[in-house]
């Protein structure tokens, strides 16, 4: 232990973890809080990582030099490639995870990164002195001066859980609440405010009958996460089921109504809109018959089971009864029941870009803490603050991403910039530059930039460099090469395609529907040859690059423009009460988010293009 650290984290969920690792890992001398050193990085909801847009936050944080990939590859029980059937765009790698590995696998990494120490305890309160954080004070009377702060408490602040008419103190089941934070930020001008998010109940897996349901295998071929050669693809996989409520179900789940504190009141906090509780989604969707729920299993070696979609803080018997009424589960036994839990959370509008809250200096808030739900959301927001702190105790530029650079900017910008009142969860419609922001060019993306400041190391900067030579002497090669009707009828015909009748540029083939690249490298021995001498991920970047050409080239051109007003820069000083010609609306929300750039301002809701252009005029655009 030292007497100063640079940076102190408080918390050690995956926000917690990447904000270390990063910081720890570009050179700041680290401590990472924590109320119980068994628990870092704990999966608190489904046993997984990734999914629909979340995936590609994995990969992004990956490409950085982030962990999350690695950790996952190396826990995964099952890959999916979720939205094959549609365009690249959204794409979504996705893992299943068993849970216990996963928090030895972050446990040994970290324990493995220079610079971070760890130590177990609550921590009650900050340091404060002239605006500036200078330390933390902990349960046990400890006093750990620091020079910056990265608060990563997730469901922990003030947190209550319910179950049923029972609730009781806890940031998780069978893990206490944390205390003093909370009051600490609001005697320091913070607002806060509650939110709330459940889990389902916990099943026997020995208990299930998986002959009633329907199998979901992972990928034929899976891939993984991390662009990295530190970790493997699959060769053994555990399959998911799927099975639905019905109209018995929903009977007796409704029978609990009474005592469920979502509908007397109890609970206060705001739920996640886009992951309802299997009550709420009775309430919300009552003419639906029957709710889909995937049966998950928790890891390698253990017969407990995750049931997603099964959401509940309705009393246990209650769910025992309901869940017994399901195809599969009629001899079910449980392991815990579903609860719900409210936390306390401050709105991200009170946060810069570096995720650096703009009240105290060198605090900086990550994770749930902002309103966000996710694991993914989490961590990448960890990464950030991490980054940032470790950059301005140097006196560096600060990393920020930019909405046309990564679904990170995206997210980051969205909190900033449109606060939220509900937990904010990413989808790849949030980005409107999803074309440029796809799963498989993250690194191409983001590497470059975290290698420019030292997070991603040289080897991962030169496996880039090398796919993107090879990337690019794929596409000059099928923009000359010409291929011969007897190649390639064959699979054009098979496809639906008109068959050509003279040569023809394997580009120009290649930008048809339905054609792929693997399959024209299948149909061609001249392209197969070719082709032999690249690996697999090298070729679909080529083949989407082509594929989708025209469409990336406009979406570049959309990007450029907005980049244009991201470059014109809003002094912090500026009083926008001054300028009587904006809109009182804009003049009241400009005054209370403090955009640092005109693009930003744009992005702000109820800021019109007409008050944008009187901006610029005033500060002599």
């Amino acid at each position: 232990m030292f007497k100063e650290y640079d940076i102190v984290v408080v918390g050690a969920g995956h926000a917690g973890c990447e904000a270390a690792a990063a910081a720890a890992n570009l050179g700041s001398r680290v401590l990472l809080i924590t109320m119980d050193m068994t628990k870092i990085a704990q999966m608190s909801c489904n046993p997984a990582m990734g999914g629909i847009a979340k995936g590609q936050i994995v990969r992004e944080i990956d490409a950085l030099g982030g962990y999350s990939g690695i950790v996952s590859d190396r826990t995964a029980i099952q890959f999916r490639m979720l939205n094959r059937s549609k365009g690249p765009a959204v794409w979504s790698p996705r893992t299943q995870n068993d849970r216990a590995l996963f928090t030895l696998e972050w446990r040994r990494m970290l324990e493995n990164t220079p610079n971070l120490d760890f130590f177990q305890d609550m921590v009650k309160g900050l340091m404060v002195k002239n605006d500036r954080i200078c330390g933390v004070k902990t349960g046990m009377g400890m006093e750990i001066k620091c020079k910056a702060v990265i608060l990563t408490n997730g469901t922990f602040l003030n947190g209550i859980i319910h179950i049923g008419e029972k609730q009781f103190g806890g940031g998780r089941i069978g893990e206490k609440a944390a205390s003093g934070i909370t009051e600490n930020l609001m005697q320091l001008g913070f607002k806060g405010g509650r939110m709330k998010t459940g889990t389902p109940p916990r099943l026997d897996g020995r208990s299930i009958d998986y002959a009633k349901m329907e199998e979901q295998k992972g990928d034929e071929n899976p891939g993984k996460f991390s662009f990295s050669n530190q970790t493997n693809a699959l060769k053994e996989q555990r399959s998911c089921y799927i099975t639905y409520t019905n109209s018995e179900v929903h009977e007796i789940l409704q029978t609990g109504f009474d005592k469920s504190p979502m509908f007397t009141g109890r609970i206060q906090g705001i739920g996640p809109r886009y992951c309802p509780s299997i009550e709420d989604k009775l309430n919300r969707f009552a003419d639906k018959e029957r709710h889909q729920l995937f049966v998950e299993p928790e890891g390698w070696n253990t017969v407990e089971v995750y049931l997603n979609g099964f959401s509940t803080s309705l009393p246990e018997e209650v769910q025992f009864e309901a869940l017994k009424r399901i195809s599969g589960l009629e001899r079910v036994k449980m392991f815990r029941p579903g609860y719900a839990i409210e936390y306390d959370y401050f709105p991200p509008d009170q946060l810069s870009n570096t995720l650096e809250t703009r009240r105290i200096e060198n605090l900086y808030f990550a994770g749930q803490i902002n309103g966000t739900t996710g694991y993914e959301e989490a961590a990448c927001q960890g990464l950030m603050a991490g980054i940032n702190a470790h950059l301005k105790l140097r006196n560096s530029k600060p990393f920020v991403l930019s909405r046309s650079e990564a679904y990170i900017g995206v997210l980051i910008d969205d909190l900033i910039t449109k606060g939220t009142d509900e937990p904010y969860r990413m989808f790849t419609s949030r980005a409107e530059f999803r074309i440029l922001l796809r799963q498989d060019n993250c690194d191409i993306r983001l590497t470059p930039l975290s290698y420019a400041f030292g997070l991603a190391d040289k080897r991962r900067y030169d496996r880039v460099q090398e796919k993107m030579k090879g990337t690019s002497e794929i596409i000059e090669y099928y923009k000359n090469e010409s291929i011969h009707p007897d190649e390639i009828n064959a699979l054009l015909q098979s496809v639906g395609s008109m068959e050509i009748e003279q040569k023809m540029k394997a580009f120009s083939i290649l930008s048809r529907p339905n054609i792929g690249i693997e399959e024209m490298n299948s149909s061609c021995e001249q392209l197969a040859r070719f082709s032999s001498s690249y690996d697999s991920e090298t070729l679909e970047e080529a083949g989407i690059l082509m594929k989708y050409e025209g469409y990336i080239r406009k979406e570049k051109e959309i990007a450029e423009k907005q980049m244009r007003l991201e470059g014109v820069t809003l002094n912090d000083l500026l009083d926008y009460n001054t300028i009587k010609s904006l809109s009182i609306e804009a003049r009241e929300k400009l005054t209370r988010f403090m955009p640092k750039t005109l693009g930003q301002a744009s992005r702000i809701s109820g800021v019109n293009p007409s008050d944008i252009a009187i901006l610029m005029v005033h500060i002599g655009r």
